[in-house]
């Protein structure tokens, strides 16, 4: 029973969840309005159904009453002058006002009323009062209360203040209620914003270095979230310091690579031509891109800041580099685009993947645009023999070579790609592969706004 109940509770929740709000200023929200809501509408229904209809019968039974009165003084004579007298009487005793309709009958049907346990309350009291066919209504003047009653001859009809009736001060009450709701949701409201609006600027922070943007935060709000600020910054300052250092290293190593080169290609340059020499001299170039590659994708062109730039301009300039590498491309690129990037960087990425399209097909297209959600879109498709769908991933690894490859050839290490989506993805964006409409590959480049 209890795996069925749970599955039950599961299906019956599911519903409720989907509607729930999924922020943490809603949900916060809500688990302070909800409790006050129900709290003044128990409290409401409480006042309505045990105090407020108590007192309403009350005076209903004490109008009934009065009424009762009336009738059987009219019973007793119902000579004009003994009318009058009565009529006098209840006017500065009872507050009510009689008159008789000669000949009169009585009406049917009522006017709806908003509260119909007023209407309930003093039909059960008249009802039990009053033994002759009587009509009344509740609604039709704001002030009063008409009631009239069957008598021989005509109609006695009686107006009470509508304050003999029921408590005409609950609205008074309902609306301390509601101003009461009003005010406290608006309390909860500012506070609630105000600590999520610490956490949001966290996270805000936290994105921005994560696309290597210079931050300034200051810890603020609750204790726990500044504690969390807190850790942030140490965490950040502890990057930064390993970034620091390594650039440093991979600096030091850079230029005592460098150096041996230098010398190797001085001995060679100085050296009688021949098939041997050029065979080191070949060797020594790939030597010395392979370094190249290695310590672009160790550094993560991590040093660099974030500027607002024209894409076209970035893209034609990749295209021109191509092309004096002998690619043949096809640019289908809005005038006007722009985005938030490291232009080295993401310029050394788009080249890894024009290059690598140009060097396994005959034809590459590059497209850009929007996108919906406010960012950049960047397509490269070859003609060339293209990747299997399940390799995709693995194209991504460092030093990955596939068989038939697409990062394989006479200088590549299987870096190409690995450093254009660790770009892509240090802008807050991502690098995907599909297959082109052109029959090779397609990499799609998506940036943030």
């Amino acid at each position: 029973m209890r795996p069925l109940a749970r599955s039950l509770a599961a299906v019956l929740w599911r519903p409720i969840k989907r509607r729930l709000p999924t922020s943490l200023f809603g949900r916060s929200l809500l688990i302070i309005v909800l409790p006050v809501a129900i709290m003044q509408i128990v409290v409401a229904y409480v006042f309505f159904d045990a105090h407020w209809q108590s007192v309403n019968a009350h005076l209903t039974e004490g109008l009934a009453g009065d009424v009762s009165w009336i009738l059987q003084s009219y019973r007793q004579d119902a000579d004009p002058a003994n009318v009058a007298r009565l009529e006098d009487r209840a006017q500065r005793s009872l507050d009510l006002s009689i008159a008789f309709q000669d000949g009169g009958v009585l009406p049917r049907g009522r006017r709806p009323i908003l509260f119909a346990a007023v209407d309930r309350s003093l039909q059960r009291a008249l009802a039990e009062r009053i033994d002759a066919p009587f009509w009344f209504d509740t609604a039709r003047y704001p002030a009063y209360v008409d009631v009239r009653v069957k008598v021989a001859g005509g109609v006695l009809r009686i107006i009470a203040p509508k304050d003999r009736v029921f408590a005409t001060h609950a609205n008074v009450f309902i609306l301390w209620l509601t101003l009461a709701t009003v005010l406290l949701t608006a309390i909860a409201v500012a506070f609630i914003r105000n600590q999520v609006r610490a956490i949001e600027r966290l996270a805000e922070a936290a994105e921005a270095f994560g696309k290597g943007a210079d931050i300034g935060f200051r810890p603020h709000g609750a204790r726990e979230v500044r504690q969390a600020a807190r850790a942030f910054l140490a965490m950040k300052g502890r990057i930064q310091r390993h970034v620091e250092q390594r650039t440093t290293l991979l600096a030091a190593v850079s230029h005592d690579l460098r150096t041996p080169l230098t010398r190797l290609k001085l001995e060679l340059a100085l050296a009688e031509p021949g098939p041997r020499i050029d065979a080191m001299k070949d060797d020594l170039a790939e030597m010395e891109h392979m370094i190249d590659e290695y310590l672009a994708f160790a550094a993560g062109e991590g040093g660099e800041s974030l500027e607002r730039i024209d894409l076209p301009d970035l893209i034609e300039q990749v295209c021109q580099d191509a092309a004096r590498a002998g690619a043949r491309l096809v640019v289908n690129v809005p005038p006007i685009l722009a985005a938030t990037v490291r232009p080295n960087a993401l310029k050394r990425a788009l080249t890894n993947l024009v290059m690598n399209a140009a060097a396994h097909g005959e034809r590459v297209e590059i497209a850009a645009r929007p996108t919906l959600a406010g960012g950049v879109e960047i397509v490269i498709d070859d003609d060339g023999p293209g990747i299997p769908e399940d390799r995709f991933e693995d194209a991504f690894a460092p030093f990955a070579r596939l068989d038939p490859s697409r990062n394989q050839n006479e200088k590549g290490v299987g870096l190409g790609l690995a450093i254009a989506r660790d770009i892509a993805r240090g802008h807050g964006g991502e690098l995907t592969l599909d297959r082109s409409p052109l029959g090779g590959l397609r990499a799609v480049m998506r940036l943030p706004e």
